[in-house]
């Protein structure tokens, strides 16, 4: 069974928010094993989602339509099915409880915009909407079915697991389950991590697939059949295959994020970590924080934008500072000698750099960054020269940062 999802909303086309939506109905497809054909975003135009319905009609047996079920002018969803299947907009006594149920609970009176959610297209099935005013729709025509579902993520999740997936699940044989497994590498970039499993790309069943993301390389591994069992054998054996090759590089499978891994490894080693930034203002401590339990981990985390600060905090030498300057590999040394000095932490980490977009010169240029990383005494520094806007430099540098960590709580082991 194939699939076609088409999301509403001009807000969408415009980036002021994100299809938060998109994510979670793929990821449910891939569980039903469905097969997700394509999916597109349209504005709040009818004549143009009716096209788009128009044009997923023999490409795929479900269609899914998100958003545009307001009660407001541009909420036309209704409109364009029914105007895509040449049927008519009839009021419908269940829908219309939907929306009125919301305002009979809370003791307001509905208004009267609202009468336009009573309206489904002739045909169409109601899908009751628990927390919200907006009734979804499910309409069969011919081979196709056509589900109408509302834009905030909350109703949409409710409604998809508790009326679209027992549907799907009565009507139609799904042909095998889909199963994902992510495995995360750092320390290697994308060719590299390509060219050494560029014969497991061309796999089948399961497939592999590499993708990039924020300074990581992400493999993803899909298997399908009718018995999730046989899934997770096929993802078992692409897996270790994968490891046979990458192992040293791979610190985390699915949700797992660097931080979490490195919290693993500290928590494991029973070893303390603090870090004095400069460039990345106080964004890798935040990041290492972000774990549950890190609290017993991480000491102390210390933003010394000023030169005065990293003297007076973590005695960097003057004299380093007039000779080097604060972006050099000598002030990135100091900074992680001196936050170990003044915490005791059996790690800490010193960041240094230029997040511009101005700041930089022809011999220290925007991006260049040096990371000091002090293991227990013995210290290395790490020099960086990254591209980008200032968030993303400054968000590079602390993944640098993480990763130098990460591999070195592996090889020191």
């Amino acid at each position: 069974m194939k699939a076609h999802l088409i999301f509403t909303g001009t807000e969408l086309l415009l980036g002021q928010i994100v299809n938060t939506n998109s994510q979670y109905l793929a990821r449910k497809l891939a569980d039903l094993g469905i097969d997700l054909y394509s999916m597109v975003t349209v504005g709040d135009n009818r004549r143009r989602i009716a096209e788009a319905i128009k044009s997923a009609k023999g490409k795929s047996e479900l269609v899914i339509i998100n958003g545009g079920l307001g009660p407001t002018e541009d909420d036309v969803t209704r409109e364009a099915l029914a105007e895509a299947l040449g049927v008519e907009l009839k009021e419908n006594l269940q829908a219309l409880e939907v929306s009125s149920r919301f305002f009979k609970r809370r003791g307001i009176e509905m208004p009267q915009a609202n009468l336009k959610q009573g309206l489904v297209p002739e045909g169409g099935l109601v899908l009751d909407n628990p927390i919200g005013t907006a009734p979804g729709i499910l309409l069969v025509q011919g081979e196709v079915t056509y589900v109408l579902l509302p834009g905030p993520p909350g109703e949409l999740k409710l409604m998809f697991e508790n009326e679209v997936i027992p549907y799907l699940k009565r009507t139609y044989h799904m042909g095998g389950q889909i199963k994902s497994r992510v495995l995360k590498v750092v320390g290697l970039g994308e060719p590299a991590v390509e060219e050494k499993v560029k014969d497991l790309i061309g796999s089948l069943n399961p497939t592999l697939a590499p993708t990039v993301n924020r300074g990581e390389v992400h493999l993803r591994m899909t298997a399908k059949s009718d018995d999730p069992a046989q899934n997770e054998v096929l993802l078992n054996e692409m897996e270790r295959k994968v490891r046979e090759r990458l192992n040293d590089y791979i610190f985390g499978v699915d949700d797992c994020t660097l931080e979490e891994a490195i919290g693993q490894e500290l928590t494991k080693l029973k070893y303390t970590i603090a870090v004095a930034e400069s460039c990345t203002g106080g964004l890798l401590a935040h990041r290492l924080t972000n774990v549950p339990g890190s609290s017993a981990y991480v000491q102390l985390g210390a933003v010394t934008y000023a030169n005065r600060w990293k003297t007076r905090l973590l005695h960097v030498g003057p004299e380093v500072l007039a000779a080097h300057g604060a972006v050099s590999p000598e002030t990135a040394q100091a900074m992680a000698v001196g936050i170990r000095e003044l915490t005791g932490a059996d790690i800490t980490i010193g960041i240094t750099g230029i997040a511009g977009p101005g700041g930089g010169s022809s011999a220290k240029p925007v991006g260049l960054v040096y990371i000091g990383l002090n293991y227990r005494g013995k210290v290395e520094v790490f020099k960086h020269e990254f591209s980008g806007d200032r968030e993303s430099i400054k968000y590079r540098s602390s993944q640098a940062a993480l990763t130098h960590l990460w591999q070195r709580l592996k090889s020191y082991q």
